[in-house]
């Protein structure tokens, strides 16, 4: 019997590239390791994609060394797995332990270091016990963590063209099942069948999974967009809007269209016109050498908004839906070829209600690339 064996889904130039990048980051900010506890980290170095991540259970590690290969402190269970990647120190312990998940392997692959970076800043988290990391800080006593959150956002930041191969892949899926819709989608069918619909579809186009998907419907706009699907009925005068995270190879599109069931009037014809014109307006200051906020501001003033009108205008996309930067008034990140990043404006319509856009893009030098298909300034009519 031949057994399958999982082929990373990239090859090991591409993890040995991320990594000697990250060591001589670490070699300019005198740190000596790198430890990680979340799932993108460990996959970004290590090629390592498992959906047992979902389980709490179990902790996994990788520290990164300044010289040499990552180093895998994982659970017994994902030994097989590790093995394909382009690794060759992986340390296993059995798992879930009455009383050491991993903390004595972690204390002495970490001895010999003293300066250890970790994720610490916003959009990070620490992916195992509490009790385990003061368990392990006290029992490293000439070691200190640090914060090492910018160094390694600003290494994901920017994607190699394998990366945005992958991530033009899955938008394209997008794509096509949106242009789907006509078939798809039709006055008097629940939410629920259009969330059903879509996300078969999403499969059927060649996504792997599909994660996230959200969306709304309402007269002249939706009051609510992150509300899990229910019976409601797309009426003739409804917005409908979904809002998908299909994935393929680890890498996700995140991008949404709006459709009008029925003729739509002028202030959803106008309001939808209104967002896609803000995006063509980001196209043009979205260059190398600009920063997030130039292209958050120039969304706003064309949209005539406040700093205070919303949260953020869009983010960066890859191997997790959001990502960092974020599209703020506050986040000066300069904009370098390679990055990936969601336009996202919306418009408040008044009593609750709202619109929103979203596109994909690649940071290019000149114009940047789209990698979902760009909406028509007409918002798409479902006439079934």
């Amino acid at each position: 019997m031949t057994v399958s064996t999982f082929t990373p889904d990239f090859s090991n130039d591409e993890y040995e590239t991320r990594t000697s990048n990250a060591q001589k980051a670490m070699q300019d900010e005198g740190l000596d390791a790198l430890f990680f506890t979340t799932e993108a980290e460990v996959r970004y170095f290590t090629g390592f994609r498992t959906l047992f991540w979902q389980s709490p259970t179990r902790p996994w590690f990788l520290i990164v060394p300044r010289k040499g290969k990552p180093i895998a402190v994982i659970p017994l269970i994902g030994a097989h797995l590790m093995q394909t990647t382009w690794l060759d120190d992986i340390r296993t312990f059995s798992a879930p332990h009455p009383t050491d998940d991993g903390v004595a392997l972690l204390k002495d692959a970490l001895a010999s270091y003293n300066n250890i970076g970790m994720l610490m800043g916003r959009e990070s988290c620490l992916r195992m016990p509490l009790r385990d990391f003061e368990r392990l800080r006290d029992a490293l006593p000439g070691s200190q963590f640090t914060d090492a959150t910018a160094l390694v956002q600003r290494l994901r930041m920017i994607k190699s063209e394998a990366e945005i191969a992958h991530l033009r892949e899955i938008c394209a899926i997008g794509s096509r099942a949106f242009d789907k819709a006509p078939a798809l989608f039709y006055e008097g069918q629940t939410l629920e069948d259009v969330f059903r619909a879509f996300r078969i579809e999403l499969l059927q186009q060649g996504a792997e999974d599909v994660p996230y998907l959200v969306g709304g419907a309402g007269p002249e706009g939706y009051l609510d967009v992150i509300s899990p699907p229910t019976s409601q009925r797309l009426q003739r005068g409804d917005v409908l809007m979904l809002d998908t995270g299909a994935s393929k190879r680890g890498y996700f599109c995140d991008f949404d269209r709006n459709f009008s069931v029925g003729a739509p009037n002028e202030t959803v014809q106008r309001s939808h016109q209104k967002l896609v014109e803000a995006i063509s307006e980001a196209t043009k200051v979205a260059r190398p050498g600009k920063t997030c906020a130039d292209i958050y501001s120039a969304m706003a003033r064309y949209l005539n908004q406040s700093n205070s009108d919303v949260g953020r205008s869009g983010h960066g996309l890859g191997m997790q839906l959001t990502e960092a930067p974020s599209l703020t008034d506050f986040d000066h990140t300069l904009l370098e070829e390679g990055m990936v990043l969601t336009l996202e404006p919306s418009l408040d319509l008044g009593d609750g209600k709202m619109m929103v856009h979203e596109e994909n893009i690649v940071i290019r030098q000149g114009t940047p690339e789209f990698l979902s298909k760009p909406a028509s300034p007409d918002i798409y009519v479902i006439e079934r």
